[in-house]
């Protein structure tokens, strides 16, 4: 068995792209039964999110000694493993969309998965692989709760339910992404 196999079986591949897919279709399948609208972006933003968080199950392997003591370079393995999971989310709601129902635009879908993937692998820094999945449920929590974007801060809270040109979202969204797959990268899952 290649190196390649052996890596997406220990990170739970399988499953996770399973959960990626059910929510991709489950929230298409919202779409179709009379969802808010396709200018609405709660949906869109909750099935990527979902998708989110099946991804990052995978994001720490079985046996952490193993990982941090391997003779392979894990730096770019890691970051290969955080954006390609993001890119798994996208496509999924974007292929997804194609059988009818549009709910987001392209820009909207890239950029939210990235951020939110970004979200995930930070969260595995910061608190382990079997917890990456609370950040990106918290932002979700409190940008769908929060008041009306009025300023720069609410604005950045609030990134992943506003329009693709809106430049403090992409921003952040950037930020996001950038600082996630690099402390993850870096460090690996925390303990």
């Amino acid at each position: 068995m290649r190196w390649l196999m052996l890596y997406a079986r220990s990170r739970q591949v399988p499953a996770s792209l399973a959960a990626v897919v059910i929510s991709a279709v489950a929230g298409w399948a919202l779409a179709r039964d009379g969802g808010a609208g396709p200018a609405d972006p709660r949906l869109p933003v909750l099935v990527l999110a979902t998708g989110t968080m099946a991804a990052s199950v995978g994001l720490g392997g079985q046996d952490l000694a193993l990982d941090r003591t391997a003779a392979i370079s894990w730096l770019p393995r890691r970051a290969a493993h955080v954006l390609l999971a993001g890119a798994v989310v996208a496509a999924a709601l974007l292929t997804v969309q194609t059988m009818g129902e549009s709910m987001a635009d392209t820009a909207f879908v890239v950029r939210n998965s990235a951020g939110l993937m970004g979200l995930a692998a930070l969260g595995a820094a910061l608190a382990g692989a079997q917890y990456a999945w609370t950040l990106p449920f918290a932002w979700l929590a409190f940008a769908l709760s929060a008041p009306p974007p009025t300023n720069v801060p609410m604005q950045m809270a609030t990134w992943m339910l506003l329009p693709p040109d809106t430049t403090t979202a992409t921003w952040t969204a950037l930020t996001l992404t950038a600082a996630g797959t690099a402390a993850y990268a870096l460090t690996g899952p925390r303990r």
